[in-house]
């Protein structure tokens, strides 16, 4: 993610705000739909496994420049598209899966961020500890709870770092708002605001 426009926290800035069946949410996740089930079941929660840890820093990549609930949408057929973000499967792909990805209408067809993901994924499967340890390293437990999405920075000094580590590794399109956004969705920091009824 690169911008307000990209960032599910700050798609409506506001403090918590009552959702459909009356709990207070954060603004983004507030409205129902999609977004909502994403923000009540998801984002925020922890994901300790390398293949969902990959997923979600697939996915932050591919959201880069478009809404999330395109990404939210689209996950399906991302999946079905990357091997379910099998990290071996993914980093054996060549120049005739990157065809096939690029004709895949089900997709964001971004040639740059479909290469990412390979190169991402064989850098994920060189990691002598595998990519959640990595990106756990950089958690906040003590990070304050925002009180309005205005809180919610687009990155942090944690993010730069992992995301130059992450660089030093190989990956890409993995820049510190995009890891931030990565930490935030696999609750390596908690970004629920303090009034959210999710925030645990």
């Amino acid at each position: 993610m690169t911008d307000a426009v990209n960032s599910p926290q700050s798609e409506r800035p506001s403090g918590a705000i009552a959702g459909p069946d009356g709990y207070l949410r954060c603004a983004w996740g507030a409205g129902g739909g999609d977004m909502m089930a994403y923000h009540d079941e998801e984002w925020g929660r922890p994901v300790r496994d390398d293949r969902g840890l990959f997923e979600r820093l697939c996915l932050e990549a591919f959201q880069s420049g478009l809404s999330w609930q395109t990404i939210l949408r689209k996950r399906e057929n991302f999946r079905a598209a990357f091997q379910d973000f099998d990290i071996d499967a993914v980093a054996a792909f060549g120049a005739e899966d990157v065809t096939r990805l690029l004709a895949d209408a089900g997709i964001v067809r971004n040639r740059a961020k479909i290469e990412a993901a390979i190169a991402n994924a064989r850098a994920a499967r060189d990691l002598p500890g595998g990519v959640a340890a990595l990106v756990w390293r950089y958690a906040d437990p003590d990070r304050a709870a925002p009180a309005t999405s205005a809180d919610v920075p687009a990155s942090t000094p944690a993010a730069k770092a992992l995301s130059a580590e992450l660089r030093r590794c190989g990956f890409r399109f993995t820049g510190p708002v995009t890891a931030y956004a990565a930490m935030q969705a696999c609750g390596i920091v908690n970004d629920h605001l303090v009034d959210c009824y999710y925030r645990g």
